[in-house]
């Protein structure tokens, strides 16, 4: 077996980091005879895989795989398998590998014993998934799921993690067949573990939908069915564990023990299930809580176009993107309304509504992460007026306008705030002026937005993936009628990934690349060294600005950089995170060019994958982006000579400034390497789903005793960490921490 590190063409950790040596990996990789570019113009087969593993009654110390590929629409092929190798019982003419090595990126397994009949689960796990990963590159397969049998993971934990950690293989979990006993025996192993592996592959392809992707659930109640109801298994504990400090791992565990011990149910309300911060954010956080153990559901309200454009509105004018806009009165009640019917509807009624009373099986802590459906804490507090009531508000919130009563902003924000003062703790983005005025300091605690470092949007992903993805990428391309064409991996290329919102600063992206190309690489003719420009993002349900911010987009690009048409590639990328995930990874500058922005999480992505990149000053991106070391940050205001104002800077000086950023990470391999290695070595717990974890699991289990959080403007996590200390959590050396800096490195919002 091999025992080799996450990305096996590395040398070492240095080298793999190299800009000049990731590029040159993948072009070496694009260029092999079986490589996924030689497909040309095709798409990989997608295909589905059951396992099923059986233990050997007369050798307990053995074990039979079988192993079936279905193509969609029927079983391709099968085989059956020995561990420890032996003779293998294979379906005739089957080209399932049975087990020698194919060099897949596996961890070390470390077997230790007296004899080679005492194996560890995790040397079983990585026999099957070199099966896989052997017979994938063989057949140019893309594996989009495995459906695997309960007892497979009894006996081999490991195996769901693994193989989506290492070959990208999502892992649905079923027990075989249907709930009616079967009527006729096995013949032997092998054809138990035949017949197991066909039935749980025909069971995951029912959960897969547009895109090879497992679908969206939305379930009774519209609680939000995470990774199809529990089905799927992407992750485990201990790859949590190993993602974070010990420090970050004993207070969450802390709080999780406490509120399984008190039996403490928790439901989470926003508006959207799929697209935006807050769905990838609750989707990750309610993976893990479920491995924790800890009772906590989500739930979305039945969706209504009409009141997304409202919401949308609501949105701009909070951030202060377009004041022309306003809330009407009918306008305001029309959300009040929708909450309220979607209220009664799903989560009010007795036995199990949550926001029916605790005693009447509601939840015990009510968390409403979204200023769009404000009204659900009044709803709430009228039920129950002492179950604890969280509100988080998950935007950038223009607090100057706010506070000015003469304002749009502040007719809005005062229908916020007049629905959700009643709420005990009011949590924010750790920037004081995203708080205005009216609300109550005492109740203001900050938190940072997060990400989840095991999802498809960041895990690392080996090169056959890597390329299968930009495969994608570039057959959606060819798929487009636009005449953009990327040349990766022969050409750099500089990324945004973001929402197409008015907020993202898209205009100012285009204006900064074409500055780069007219006036620092003119003269370059080598066309390999000029870096192409990838503007690309998911959208929202709740989102009608995508495609109209989208047609903008690619309006400028014609009129005023028609000489580069071809080299910005803009996409709004379909249902899969790992494109996203590849076109981060694989890019040499990362940009978030917002002019609004709460704490953006794409910024905390480009560092953690080791990419720089240069943002602006605004929101909370100073609290992400340690100024010269791990990017660049862009002043989007200047003072006014005469009156000491801040205004906005012209367009044209800004354009030159991030391009001047950004030829000097393009011609200086020193500074480009250093600020790599430093970012990918100093991203904060605090943005993780472990620390986003710790903070609701304190805030929850806190209110849930009936104790009162007065936060202050502290930071949440600050608080987890006092009272865990407090109540006899012992903590290792905090020096090895990596923390946010505190709110006094921001500038007041413009």
């Amino acid at each position: 077996m091999s025992a080799i590190t996450p990305d096996q063409s590395a040398a070492s950790p240095m080298r793999s980091k190299s800009p000049a040596f990731k590029n040159l990996r993948m072009q070496e990789a694009y260029i092999r005879d079986n490589s996924i570019k030689a497909k040309g113009h095709k798409r990989l087969d997608v295909v589905y895989l059951g396992i099923a593993i059986a233990k050997d009654e007369h050798h307990p110390d053995e074990f039979v795989i079988g192993i079936t590929a279905h193509d969609g629409t029927y079983s391709i092929n099968y085989t059956a398998g020995k561990y420890p190798p032996g003779e293998v019982s294979a379906a005739s003419g089957s080209e399932l590998s049975s087990g020698s090595s194919s060099g897949v990126d596996t961890p070390a397994t470390g077997t230790s014993g007296t004899s080679q009949a005492v194996h560890s689960t995790k040397t079983l796990a990585t026999f099957v998934l070199e099966m896989i990963d052997e017979y994938r590159k063989q057949h140019h397969h893309k594996v989009a799921g495995a459906g695997i049998t309960q007892q497979a993971v009894v006996l081999c934990p490991e195996l769901p993690s693994l193989l989506w950690s290492c070959i990208d293989v999502v892992c649905l979990v079923f027990a075989p067949f249907t709930d009616e006993t079967r009527g006729e025996p096995f013949l032997n192993l092998e054809s138990q573990v035949d017949e197991e592996s066909d039935s749980v592959v025909r069971k995951a392809i029912e959960k897969y939908g547009p895109g090879n992707v497992p679908r969206l659930m939305v379930k009774g109640r519209n609680e939000v069915a995470v990774d199809a109801d529990s089905v799927v298994q992407l992750t485990s504990l201990e790859d949590y564990k190993s993602s974070v400090h010990a420090n970050t791992w004993k207070t969450t565990m802390h709080f999780a023990d406490s509120l399984k011990k008190n039996d403490i149910r928790i439901a989470f309300f926003n508006t959207t299930p799929q697209g935006g911060g807050v769905a990838l954010m609750r989707h990750a956080l309610i993976r893990f809580l479920r491995l924790l153990g800890v009772k906590c559901k989500w739930y979305v309200p039945r969706p209504n176009s009409e009141i997304f454009r409202i919401t949308k509105n609501n949105h701009n004018i909070l951030q202060g993107v377009d004041e022309k806009l306003q809330l009407e009165d009918e306008q305001a009640k029309m959300l009040d309304e929708w909450c309220e019917q979607n209220a009664a509807r799903y989560w009010i009624k007795p036995d199990k509504g949550p926001l029916a009373h605790p005693d009447q099986g509601g939840a015990h802590v009510i968390i409403v992460d979204d200023p769009q459906m404000p009204k659900l804490v009044d709803i709430a507090k009228q039920i129950d007026p002492n179950r604890p009531v969280i509100f988080r508000s998950h935007i950038q919130v223009r607090a100057d306008r706010a506070n000015d009563e003469s304002t749009n902003t502040a007719r809005v924000w005062n229908w916020v705030w007049q629905n959700v003062k009643k709420c005990d703790v009011f949590v924010s983005h750790p920037v004081p002026d995203f708080v205005p005025n009216n609300v109550t300091s005492e109740k203001v605690g900050y938190m940072p937005a997060t990400t989840d470092w095991l999802d498809g949007l960041n895990k690392k992903m080996d090169t056959w993936d890597t390329m299968h993805y930009m495969h994608e990428f570039c057959m959606d391309i060819a798929s487009d009628t636009r005449k953009f064409k990327f040349a990766f991996p022969n050409r750099k290329y500089i990324v945004q990934i973001a929402r197409f919102d008015p907020a993202k600063g898209i205009p100012d992206v285009l204006a900064s690349y074409a500055y780069l190309r007219r006036h620092f690489m003119q003269d370059e003719e080598d066309i390999e060294k000029i870096p192409q420009l990838v503007i690309a993002g998911h959208g929202a349900i709740d989102d009608p600005d995508a495609l109209p911010i989208y047609d903008e987009t690619m309006a400028a690009i014609n009129k005023l950089y028609p000489e580069f048409a071809e080299d910005i590639i803009v996409m709004r990328v379909g249902p899969s995170d790992q494109v996203l995930n590849v076109l981060m990874r694989e890019a040499h500058v990362a940009l978030q060019l917002s002019t609004r922005e709460g704490f953006e999480v794409k910024v905390s992505e480009a560092l953690h994958a080791g990419v720089p990149i240069i943002a602006t000053w605004r929101g909370g991106i100073p609290l992400q982006v340690v100024g010269d070391r791990a990017g660049y940050l862009i002043e989007r205001d200047v003072k006014d000579k005469e009156t000491g104002q801040s205004v906005a800077r012209d367009a044209g000086e800004f354009a030159q400034a991030v391009a001047e950023k950004l030829h000097l990470l393009f011609t200086s391999p020193t500074t480009y390497d250093s600020m790599s290695e430093y970012a990918s070595n100093n991203v904060s717990d605090e943005v993780s789903t472990v620390g986003n974890a710790l903070c609701w699991l304190y805030l929850a289990d806190t209110l849930a005793k009936g104790k009162s959080v007065v936060p202050e403007r502290m930071w949440i996590h600050d608080m987890a960490r006092q009272l865990a200390a407090e109540e006899g959590v012992v903590f290792e050396d905090t020096k090895t921490e990596t923390k946010l800096p505190r709110v006094d490195l921001l500038q007041p919002s413009q």
